[in-house]
């Protein structure tokens, strides 16, 4: 089992969603004392016996007067069992792009619904994005179950319509539970509720330790984008020529065959550098300087990958954009196109289709994609790349769109056919 578990939460509002985090961070004791004296004086000053746990995540002033969350925040909580990296996520529709930068790591997702109001369209849509991203697992949170009374049946209700629109979407039933829980009061969040003696799964938290988690990113083929040459030209060093970056995918080891892209050109790895010492092998996530076997061209952006598992190299991609810019996407737009350590310029070819989250279909030859779009799109480069699937390689499957003009991030781009 992974001892660290990336989540997202989503929600509409008022579904308690902050007020879930906050109870999660204070029942695994992840609050600090001052912070917990802070809450309970501004909960006193709303008037309330009890501290309102919701105001440990909603730290922007502006968002406590309005009563919503609006940024994208992330948690760090742990338990003897695991560790977490939650991606707190606002809830209003306009703010969708957020849930999709919340979301675009997660290996979990919880999402909640207010127990009095059952699966709402925002729950569809957000359920929607979450399986368009690739996140593997889903749990629905079935909130407020105390202000419904602990009824088993609506709570059944509500489980069985959300497990027929998630299996629409692909995923499978042992990979989305439904718990029924009260934020407000702690029921079947962190410990096993006496009001609900009808369910026997188990508590939001038991859930979070023991979900098995997608495959590890070291089971991968190897990826790493080339951050910098290192050439000292010293006394000490004078043939010195590492490239440093951080390992995207897999694992190398000094006498692994590898291919640099796109040229294309072979050669062997012959040592690992790191600033405390060499490695007889690194894994995703490590930042390493390789050292080859041959004096080979290579600069920022170039990619070394295995070679015998190796990426697409092409010039021309097809994936799921997830625009975020108020400036509306139309074909022949000129774009940079950000991949790993690379950056080339892009031309906007066909707008294939845009999905529609409420009726779950896609439009065909759509004229533009707007603010929050999520759609399907080809992009001629002006250099060829090499690219994975998203669902196979995350990290050198997705990709920013960046405005030539002032640098702004227009897009979050995956790689493939996210949907038909």
């Amino acid at each position: 089992m992974s001892s660290l578990l990336r989540l997202a939460t989503a929600g509409s509002v008022d579904d308690g969603k902050s007020t879930l985090v906050g109870r999660l961070l204070y029942d695994t004791k992840s609050v600090l004392a001052d912070q917990l004296d802070a809450v309970t004086r501004a909960s006193v000053d709303k008037g309330l016996s009890t501290p309102d746990l919701s105001l440990l995540v909603d730290g922007l002033r502006s968002e406590r007067e309005q009563g919503i969350t609006i940024d994208v925040a992330y948690r760090y909580f742990a338990t003897p069992k695991r560790s977490f990296v939650l991606a707190d996520t606002p809830g209003h529709v306009q703010y969708t792009r957020n849930t999709v930068t919340g979301a675009s790591t997660a290996q979990l997702a919880v999402l909640l619904v207010d127990a009095r109001k059952g699966v709402i369209e925002q729950t569809r849509r957000h359920a929607a994005v979450l399986a368009l991203l690739g996140v593997p697992n889903l749990v629905l949170a079935v909130n407020k179950i105390d202000l419904v009374g602990y009824d088993e049946a609506t709570f059944t209700v509500i489980a069985e319509e959300f497990a027929e629109h998630a299996a629409s979407l692909g995923y499978e039933r042992g990979s989305v539970l439904a718990v029924p829980v009260s934020a407000l009061v702690g029921d079947n969040v962190a410990e096993k509720s006496d009001k609900t003696p009808w369910y026997s799964g188990p508590t939001l938290l038991e859930h979070l330790e023991t979900v098995p988690v997608a495959p590890d990113p070291h089971d991968s083929a190897f990826r790493f984008p080339v951050q910098y040459v290192i050439r000292p030209r010293t006394a000490d060093h004078p043939d010195y020529r590492g490239y440093a970056g951080q390992i995207a995918a897999g694992t190398v080891r000094p006498g692994d065959e590898i291919v640099v892209l796109p040229q294309g050109i072979r050669s062997r790895v012959e040592g690992i550098d790191t600033a405390d010492g060499p490695l007889s092998e690194a894994g995703a996530g490590t930042s390493v300087t390789l050292l080859l076997a041959d004096d080979v061209d290579i600069s920022r952006g170039d990619l070394i990958a295995a070679a015998d598992r190796q990426p697409t190299v092409t010039d021309k991609i097809t994936a799921t954009l997830c625009w975020l810019s108020a400036k509306a996407l139309k074909p022949g737009a000129r774009v940079l196109v950000k991949h790993g350590t690379r950056t080339v310029q892009a031309l906007v070819g066909e707008l294939h289709a845009r999905f529609d989250e409420q009726t779950l279909s896609s439009v065909d030859d759509p004229a533009t994609l707007e603010l929050n779009d999520i759609g399907r799109v080809t992009l001629r480069l002006a250099e060829e790349i090499g690219v994975d699937d998203y669902g196979v390689s995350p990290r050198t499957g997705a990709f920013l769109v960046i405005d030539p003009k002032d640098g702004d991030t227009l897009a979050a781009g995956l790689v493939g056919e996210r949907f038909a």
